[in-house]
């Protein structure tokens, strides 16, 4: 009985041993990698780690990183992905534009002009409006220059030319987003007790809003297709000005994944940003006779007013009535005479 208890212990104890190193948990895959091996290839490291990382000695320790995977998939996007979408939004809008004009042409007044005109925009709207108008441009000019600068310009006009171009533009790029936010800021608050969505809106847009056809369905002092530039204006706005201090002022907010995000948000609705402004500068200059007076001076015509705003127009009239300091027309002279 004792040799055979001398010989059933250590069976017993090779068995619990065994099933205890069956039990252990596995060193990951991850930890088996060393990344100092000559045999670790790079694809291994790049699936199995979240990022390359090292030890330093300075206070910052940020750049202890030296690979960060999802930088590759960030640098895709923004030297291919970005340009398609920014290239079909800018080109498409222009092309369209200008099958727009080709085929209607500029949308004139129907009923000539009255000789009379309203204020439509007083003095400090005006100036809100290109302020930020002006700084756009700029913006967008030095923004699309960020990403389409290299391939297009740099071969045109050379390093130094193009180097000396993006240093200024990125300055002006920095400096003007603060006037721009002021502006987006102030148009949202000037304008949004007018560009709440109504029912006048969806017979607005059910008529073609005056675009297609001769037809000039009633409006009040914002119709549905400015109000869809205002809450561009509003949101894109917001959503470039929020995203670029973030990039502006790096680390305040998040790391650099976020600040990648950041940017991919930024550059997505910028573009689709400029291309939207497109039609909304083709409307105000050659799409539409006398628009451009309305940010211009700030009065239009009676009858400009009369056929695209015409809800908005008699509440002006019962108010306080047209401006009729100016002459009336040379025709209706003659006739009185």
């Amino acid at each position: 009985m004792s040799s055979f208890a001398r010989f059933i212990r250590p069976t017993i104890g090779a068995w619990a041993l065994l099933l205890l190193i069956m039990a252990a948990p596995a060193p990951s895959l991850a930890q088996q990698i060393n990344p100092t091996a000559s045999s670790v290839n790079e694809r291994q490291l790049l699936q199995e780690m979240d990022r390359i990382q090292g030890r330093v000695s300075i206070p910052d320790q940020r750049s202890s990183v030296l690979i960060q995977p999802a930088g590759r998939e960030w640098r895709e996007f923004r030297n291919v992905v970005l340009r398609w979408i920014g290239g079909v939004a800018v080109l498409g809008m222009l092309a369209v534009l200008v099958i727009f004009y080709l085929t209607r042409g500029m949308i004139r007044l129907e009923s000539g002009r009255s000789g009379r005109t309203i204020v439509r925009f007083n003095t400090f709207e005006r100036f809100v409006h290109w302020m930020t108008a002006t700084c756009f441009v700029i913006l967008a000019i030095s923004g699309l220059n960020i990403t389409f600068g290299r391939p297009l310009l740099l071969p045109l006009i050379g390093f130094d030319a193009f180097s000396d171009w993006s240093q200024w533009a990125k300055f002006a790029h920095n400096y003007l987003s603060f006037p721009f936010t002021i502006g987006v800021v102030l148009i949202f608050l000037m304008w949004i007790g007018g560009n709440i969505p109504n029912k006048v809106d969806l017979e607005w847009i059910k008529r073609g809003g005056g675009l297609i056809g001769h037809d000039h369905p009633p409006a009040r002092r914002f119709n549905a297709g400015q109000k869809g530039i205002y809450w561009i204006v509003v949101i894109g706005g917001g959503l470039v000005a929020a995203t670029g201090y973030q990039l502006m002022f790096p680390f305040y907010v998040s790391g650099i994944e976020g600040m990648q995000i950041a940017q991919i948000v930024h550059s997505v609705v910028a573009v689709l940003f400029i291309a939207a402004m497109l039609a909304h500068i083709y409307i105000g200059t050659i799409g539409m006779e006398g628009a451009f007076e309305a940010m211009g001076s700030g009065e239009v015509d009676v009858n400009w007013a009369r056929e695209h705003h015409s809800l908005w127009l008699d509440q002006e009239l019962a108010r306080s009535g047209p401006n009729d300091s100016q002459p009336r027309p040379r025709h209706a002279a003659s006739a009185a005479e």
